[in-house]
C-alpha cells in the first residue's frame, strides 16, 4: 500500500502559518524515505513565543527558506491524487487549506485520513491517543514536535494499525479501519470522518 504522511508545525496560531513540513513517503507497506522544509510564514520575522516553545523553530531558522507558494511548486506534484495520513488530519489538513487559499493557490485532488480517528477504532479504550502517547506504547522512538520525526512517526503508527486489521487498500478504509476517508479537490473538501455504526431497531417486530 502507498500512502504518505504529513505534519505541519506553525509559526503562530493562526493556520496559514506553516514554518515546517514534514513527509513520509510509504511503498508497497515500507517506508521509503522522509524530507522535510522550512518555510518562510506569511507572519515573518513574528513567531508565537509558544509556538516556538514546542518546536524550537525560531525566525533566524527560516529567514533564508521559501515561502509555502514557493515551495507549493515541489510540493504539489508529491501530494497531487495520493493518498495523505496525519495524526490529528483536522489540524494538519487545516493548514494545507487555510495557506493554499491565502496564497490564493487552488487545492490539490487527494484523499486524506486521520491517524487518531482510526487508532481509536484499531486499539480501542486506550487511556490517551496522541502521538507521543501511542508511539511509547508502540516502541516508536522520535523527537516529538519536528515535522519529519512526526511524519515518519505517524507512517510507523499507520502500518502497525493497517497491519493489525489486515488493511491494504483506500477502500478497505470503511470496513477494517471504520472510518471514511476525506477529499481535497479543486474549489473545496470533504472532511475524514468516524464511520457510524447501524442503528439498531428497537421495534419488537
Amino acid at each position: 500500500m502507498n500512502f504518505i504522511t504529513l505534519d505541519f508545525e506553525t509559526a503562530t496560531p493562526e493556520r496559514d502559518s506553516p514554518c515546517e513540513i514534514g513527509l513520509t513517503f510509504v511503498r508497497n507497506g515500507q517506508i521509503a524515505e522522509t524530507e522535510s522544509w522550512l518555510i518562510k510564514p506569511k507572519s515573518y520575522p513574528y513567531f508565537n513565543g509558544m509556538n516556538i516553545s514546542i518546536h524550537g523553530i525560531k525566525p533566524q531558522d527560516v529567514k533564508n527558506s521559501p515561502e509555502f507558494d514557493q515551495l507549493w511548486r515541489e510540493l504539489h506534484p508529491l501530494l497531487q491524487n495520493q493518498l495523505v495520513i496525519a495524526h490529528n488530519a483536522s489540524f494538519d489538513m487545516s493548514v494545507l487549506r487555510a495557506t493554499l487559499n491565502t496564497y490564493r493557490l487552488p487545492f490539490p485532488e487527494l484523499h486524506y485520513a486521520c491517524s487518531v480517528q482510526f487508532s481509536k477504532q484499531v486499539w480501542q479504550g486506550l487511556p490517551q491517543y496522541d502521538l507521543k502517547s501511542l508511539c511509547n506504547r508502540h516502541g516508536i522512538q522520535f523527537k516529538h514536535h519536528r515535522a519529519a520525526a512526526d511524519s515518519y512517526a505517524c507512517a510507523e503508527l499507520t502500518l502497525r494499525a493497517l497491519e493489525q486489521v489486515n488493511c491494504h487498500h483506500l477502500t478497505d478504509f470503511p470496513e477494517k479501519l471504520k472510518i471514511n476517508p476525506g477529499r481535497l479537490f479543486a474549489g473545496g473538501y470533504t472532511a475524514s470522518s468516524v464511520k457510524k455504526a447501524p442503528r439498531r431497531s428497537t421495534s419488537p417486530f
